[in-house]
């Protein structure tokens, strides 16, 4: 017999089923053995009763976590014993037969209740347990939900999805990169991206027009509450498009998935207001603008960020770009990024997507010819030697006839926060590093052995 998912035993009353799934709670009242059976689709309980002796006796032996397989009947509960704040409270399966697949261990937490109060290392080193968890499985299922609306969303308009390497070049992406070794050229290192931002510009010279990805970025950057080493994004860029094309695009996107995850949006269009007004309002370009009441209903605020300064003076006095180094300015302040005049006006066409107090997405209208990148690089300091050290490949590709594009990057675990409501970033990742940046699960980082290092041609040096 087939094995079925617990959410759709409705479509099966009255008939046996077989069904599999973990033993979630157990209840021994003697002659009656009531067990609660959890697969990835929800819980059902389930009764062994006196008459079907073999069921019965393994029944008598199982325990929380035990991997089980049974086969039952579906039976409509009495009108008296429905229970209408229970999954599944008005039917239940007479166990028939059941196999124990596999024994469990007392889990060192308990797995019906809500883990976020356990010491984080403990749940991470168990994630495996964690993940098994009501919450921890909304969270992922939602995660997954969001970015398979936003997979669709693009493709039903036209755009194709491609992949960009994980070993690359270093870039100024504003953050440290991760390096890697290499065997083949030793003494040179690769290095883990930390966005596809060349890439997806190096895709729209090449006229793929518009493209998408659901892209690993890694940056090592300190870490905290909703930041970490890696993270996920909906990456997306496309020709021909102005600063609202793109905004129009990816606010349509949010909201199709945000209402069909049940969440009620405080203002369609999304407001849009400038960085000058932002901080001049709320002190800052990450705000929240709902009400006590609207946080308190789970209300999504979102809005949107607008004419970022495009360059920022550095600690030492020079200048540096505020979101990244390939942004175009805004049409009326070309002319001075060209000739390097009044640098601190210099407006972007640069815009983020804020919700709730937290930062969603970023993007931007990008320079798209190679005196415009140049001109940019020039204001920084760089010299022509270190500027085509840099980004002379971006200049000579350019220089073949790249269109205008733009595009934006949308934090998919920080959406996923947004629509479950939690706070820290682990919440919503399968695997999560801790605090320290030690994996979940398993140990790294960790030293490599000699014989690693010798194939690398590396060695290393112990800090003082």
């Amino acid at each position: 017999m087939t094995r079925i998912s617990i959410s759709k035993l409705h479509a099966y009353i009255g008939q046996e089923v077989t069904l599999a799934g973990w033993v979630h709670v157990r209840r021994d009242h003697g002659k009656l053995i009531f067990i609660d059976l959890r697969d990835a689709t929800g819980i059902v309980q389930m009764v062994a009763l006196p008459n079907h002796a073999d069921a019965h006796a393994v029944a008598s032996l199982v325990r929380s976590e035990w991997v089980v397989e049974v086969s039952g009947l579906v039976n409509k509960r009495p009108e008296k014993m429905v229970n209408a704040d229970e999954e599944n409270g008005d039917i239940e399966i007479e166990l028939l037969g059941l196999t124990v697949l596999n024994e469990a261990q007392t889990p060192p937490f308990e797995l019906t209740n809500d883990t976020s109060g356990i010491d984080e290392n403990i749940r991470l080193k168990y994630r495996y347990l964690d993940l098994r968890t009501a919450r921890m499985q909304r969270n992922i299922r939602t995660r997954s939900a969001f970015v398979s609306s936003c997979r669709h969303y693009l493709f039903d308009n036209d755009f194709v999805e491609v992949e960009t390497p994980l070993l690359t070049e270093s870039t100024p992406e504003g953050s440290r990169d991760f390096v890697v070794p290499s065997r083949l050229n030793a003494g040179h290192f690769y290095a883990l991206p930390q966005s596809p931002q060349q890439y997806k510009q190096l895709l729209m010279t090449g006229g793929m027009e518009k493209y998408f990805q659901i892209a690993r970025a890694v940056r090592d950057e300190d870490l905290r509450a909703d930041r970490g080493f890696e993270h996920t994004q909906v990456d997306i860029e496309a020709s021909f498009v102005s600063e609202e094309d793109i905004r129009s695009l990816v606010e349509d996107m949010i909201i199709k998935s945000a209402e069909s995850a049940g969440k009620t949006i405080r203002q369609k269009p999304f407001p849009r207001m400038t960085y000058a007004e932002a901080m001049q309002t709320y002190g800052g370009d990450k705000f929240d603008m709902r009400t006590d009441e609207e946080k308190e209903a789970g209300i999504l605020a979102f809005a949107w960020v607008v004419d970022f300064p495009m360059f920022e003076k550095t600690e030492e006095g020079t200048w540096t770009f505020t979101h990244n180094p390939f942004s175009m300015p805004k049409l009326e302040h070309l002319e001075l990024l060209m000739k390097g005049e009044r640098i601190d006006e210099i407006l972007a066409q640069q815009y983020d997507l804020v919700c709730n107090g937290y930062e969603c997405g970023g993007g931007s209208v990008r320079a798209h010819k190679p005196e415009i990148l140049r001109a940019t690089y020039k204001i920084m300091g760089y010299t022509d030697e270190e500027i085509e050290a840099s980004v002379g490949h971006m200049l000579e590709a350019f220089s073949y006839g790249a269109p205008p594009h733009g595009g934006i990057a949308l934090g998919v675990e920080r959406m996923t926060m947004i629509l479950t409501g939690e706070t820290e970033l682990r919440e919503v990742q399968a695997f999560p590093m801790t605090r320290g940046g030690q994996t979940a699960v398993m140990n790294a980082p960790k030293p490599l052995t000699n014989k690693q290092l010798d194939e690398l041609g590396i060695e290393v040096k112990k800090k003082k």
